[in-house]
C-alpha cells in the first residue's frame, strides 16, 4: 500500500470480482476499483480508501488498523512485552543491560506508545521467573512419565525421554558448575542433586558421557547412589554409555595428525591467495585457464575438523591451479607437493565416511541408537581397508586408529546389539552381517539380547504385580504387614503365568518378516513403528521405548565436530550461577543446544 488517506469523494465505485485473497488483512479491508483512479483498499470501519501498489501491496494497512484497536478488541499487554524481551535476551544471548540501550527502547516505544521501560534488574528477575515456571512444568511432566529417563551431561545436564505420544524429547535439566579441580565424586554429587530436585532419581536408565578423565569415578559413585532405588535396568550393566561422537573425534584427530604439516600449508595457501585482490585475480585467471568450475576457496576453523575436511576436499579441486600458480608467483612458498596431494586425497576419502557417520549418530530429533552398530561397522571396514593399503602412510594412520577403536569398541557392546535388533527393518540381519567383522561372533549379540529380554520380563512381571496390588492382601488382613502363605503362592503362580506369553512375543517378532517401509529409510521413524505395534508387542514396545531414546552422542550436531567445548561468553561468565542456569535454559527454549 502506498500509504496515506485519499479523498473519499470522487468517481463511482465499481466492485471487481477477484480471486480469493490469502492475507488475513482482507478480513478488515475490501478491494475496489475506482473509475479513472485505479485499485483501492476500503477500510470496513471508517470507509477510508487506501492506495494499493502495483502488485496489490497493502503495507500501510496494519498501521491504519491500530487506529481501530478498540473496535477490533486489540489490547496491549506490557507483561507480554516483558516476556518477549526476556525470551529475546535468552535466545540471542544479550546482556541484561540491553534495556538501557536508547535505540533499542526507542524502537519499542515507536512500535507502541504504551510501552514502559524496564530496568536490567527487572529483566534478570523476569528471566528467573520464566525459568522457574518452566522448571516446575518440566518436573510435572517427568513425574507423570512411567518410562525410564536418560541423562547426559557435560556442563549442562540434559534429560532425554519419550513422551506419551512416543516422541523423542530433550530438555535441559540443570547447569552444573563444578569448581576445579574437577573430581568424579563432585560431578556425581552435582548430577544426583539435580535428579533429586526434579524427583527423577528413580527413573534414570542410562548416562551418556564424553571421555573426560573423571567420568569413570563419577559414574561409579552415581551408579552406587542410584542403585539404592533398585531401578537400574540389568543391574546397571547398561548404565554407562560413552559418547560415540567423541570416539569418532579421537579417531579423526589421529588421522589429521599424520598430515598436520600439509594442512598448515593448505591453510596458509588459502590465506596467501585471499590476502589481496591482485593475488586473487591472478589465481582466478589460472582457474579459468584450467577450466575449473569451482570458484571459491574455503578456510577452515582449526577447532572444527569438519571445516578442515571441507577445506581439504575443496582445495583438491584446485590442485592443478595451485601447481600453475606456484610457477608464476615466486613469493608463494606453501604449494603442496605431488606426494602431499595424494595424502590429502586419501585422508579426505576417510574423513568423508566419518563426516556422514557423525551426522547420523548426532541427530537429536530422532532415535540414533538403532543406527549405532551399522555406523561402527562402516568405520571398522574403513580402518581394515586402510590397513591393507599399499602406502606406509595409510597403514600407519590406520594402525593408530585401530588402537583407539579397540580401546572403546573392542569389547562387545550390549547396547549396539540390542538396539539394532529392535529396528524392525533389519532385526538380526544387521547383527549377523556386522558382528563377525567387529567381534568375530554374532553369538555374543544373541546372548546379550536374551539376557536383556529375560531380565526385562522379570522386571515387567514384578511391576505388573505391584501395579495390580498383588503384593498386598485384598482381605481384611491387608491392614497387616504380614503376607499370608496364600499371597506368596499366588505371587509365584501369577509370575509363572506372565513369563511364557512374553517369551513368545519375542519369538513372534523374530518369526515375522522384516518391515519394508513404503517411504525412504531416511524418513522412517522406529519409535512410530513401535507405537503402532504396541498392542501387539506389549513388553517389547516398552523395551523399545526405553532403549531407543538413549543418546549415543552427548553433543548436538552443531557442536559435534568441534575439538573444543562450548564457551560461555565473557559477559555471562561474570553472572552468578542461578542467572547462568536460567539463561542457558532459555537460550534453547528449554531444549538442549549442546
Amino acid at each position: 500500500m502506498a500509504g496515506g488517506n485519499e479523498d473519499n469523494k470522487g468517481a463511482e465505485v465499481v466492485i471487481k470480482k477477484k480471486r480469493q485473497k490469502t492475507s488475513t488483512i482482507w478480513n478488515d479491508f475490501d478491494e475496489v476499483e475506482l473509475l479513472g483512479v485505479g485499485k483501492k483498499a476500503v477500510c470496513r470501519y471508517c470507509k477510508d480508501k487506501l492506495s494499493m501498489g502495483s502488485k496489490g501491496g497493502k503495507g500501510g494497512s496494519t498501521s491504519h488498523l491500530r487506529r481501530h484497536s478498540e473496535i477490533l478488541g486489540i489490547r496491549y499487554s506490557n507483561e507480554r512485552m516483558r516476556e518477549i524481551i526476556v525470551i529475546a535476551v535468552m535466545v540471542h544471548e544479550l546482556p541484561f543491560s540491553i534495556v538501557k540501550d536508547e535505540v533499542w527502547m526507542w524502537a519499542f516505544q515507536y512500535a507502541n506508545s504504551k510501552f514502559q521501560k524496564i530496568s536490567r534488574k527487572t529483566v534478570r528477575s523476569d528471566c528467573l521467573a520464566l525459568y522457574e515456571a518452566e522448571k516446575k512444568q518440566l518436573k510435572t511432566l517427568l513425574k507423570i512419565k512411567s518410562s525410564h529417563q536418560v541423562v547426559e551431561y557435560m556442563v549442562i545436564i540434559t534429560g532425554h525421554f519419550m513422551d506419551a505420544g512416543w516422541n523423542l524429547q530433550k530438555k535441559v535439566l540443570s547447569f552444573v558448575k563444578v569448581p576445579a579441580p574437577q573430581r568424579g565424586i563432585d560431578v556425581a554429587d552435582a548430577i544426583f542433586k539435580c535428579l533429586k530436585a526434579r524427583g527423577i532419581e528413580d527413573k534414570v536408565f542410562f548416562v551418556s558421557v564424553d571421555n573426560a578423565s573423571y567420568n569413570d569415578s563419577c559414574l561409579k559413585n552415581l551408579k552406587e547412589n542410584l542403585s539404592l532405588s533398585k531401578m537400574l535396568i540389568l543391574n546397571g550393566d547398561l548404565f554407562h554409555v560413552r559418547c560415540c561422537a567423541h570416539i569418532l573425534n579421537l579417531l579423526v584427530q589421529d588421522g589429521l595428525s599424520k598430515i598436520k604439516d600439509i594442512i598448515q600449508n593448505v591453510r596458509e595457501s588459502v590465506k596467501y591467495i585471499n590476502h589481496n585482490d591482485s593475488r586473487l585475480k591472478a589465481f582466478c585467471d589460472v582457474v579459468e585457464q584450467k577450466h575449473i568450475k569451482e570458484r571459491k576457496l574455503i578456510i577452515d576453523c582449526p577447532t572444527r575438523w569438519n571445516s578442515t575436511f571441507q577445506m581439504l576436499s575443496t582445495i583438491l579441486k584446485f590442485k592443478t591451479a595451485f601447481s600453475a600458480y606456484n610457477e608464476r608467483d615466486p613469493h608463494y612458498t606453501y604449494a603442496p607437493s605431488h606426494e602431499d596431494w595424494e595424502k590429502v586425497q586419501k585422508v579426505c576419502t576417510l574423513l568423508e565416511v566419518f563426516n556422514v557417520a557423525t551426522h547420523i549418530i548426532s541427530g537429536s530429533e530422532y532415535p540414533s541408537t538403532n543406527l549405532y552398530l551399522v555406523e561402527v561397522w562402516r568405520v571398522k571396514q574403513l580402518i581394515d581397508n586402510a590397513l591393507e593399503d599399499t602406502t606406509f602412510f595409510m597403514r600407519e594412520m590406520a594402525g593408530s586408529m585401530k588402537v583407539k577403536f579397540d580401546k572403546y569398541w573392542g569389547e562387545c557392546n550390549m547396547l549396539m546389539s540390542i538396539t539394532s535388533v529392535l529396528d524392525p527393518r533389519c532385526k538380526f540381519h544387521v547383527v549377523n552381517i556386522c558382528f563377525p567383522l567387529i567381534y568375530k561372533s554374532e553369538e555374543i549379540a544373541k546372548e546379550n539380547i536374551e539376557k536383556y529380554v529375560t531380565l526385562s520380563i522379570n522386571e515387567s512381571s514384578l511391576n505388573e504385580m505391584n501395579d495390580t496390588g498383588i503384593n498386598s492382601s485384598t482381605t481384611s488382613a491387608s491392614k497387616s504387614s504380614i503376607v499370608t502363605g496364600y499371597d506368596q503362592i499366588m505371587n509365584i503362580v501369577r509370575a509363572n503365568e506372565v513369563i511364557p506369553p512374553m517369551k513368545s512375543e519375542l519369538e513372534d517378532y523374530f518369526k515375522e518378516n522384516v518391515y519394508i517401509p513404503e517411504t525412504s529409510n531416511s524418513s522412517f521413524s522406529v519409535l512410530e513403528w513401535w507405537r503402532n505395534n504396541s498392542l501387539k508387542y506389549k513388553v517389547l514396545s516398552k523395551m523399545a521405548g526405553d532403549i531407543l531414546t538413549i543418546p549415543i552422542s552427548t553433543v548436538a550436531l552443531e557442536s559435534t565436530f568441534s575439538i573444543g567445548g562450548r564457551v560461555i561468553n565473557e559477559y555471562r561468565s561474570k553472572l552468578n550461577e542461578e542467572s547462568i542456569e536460567a539463561l542457558i535454559w532459555g537460550g534453547g527454549g528449554g531444549e538442549a543446544s549442546s
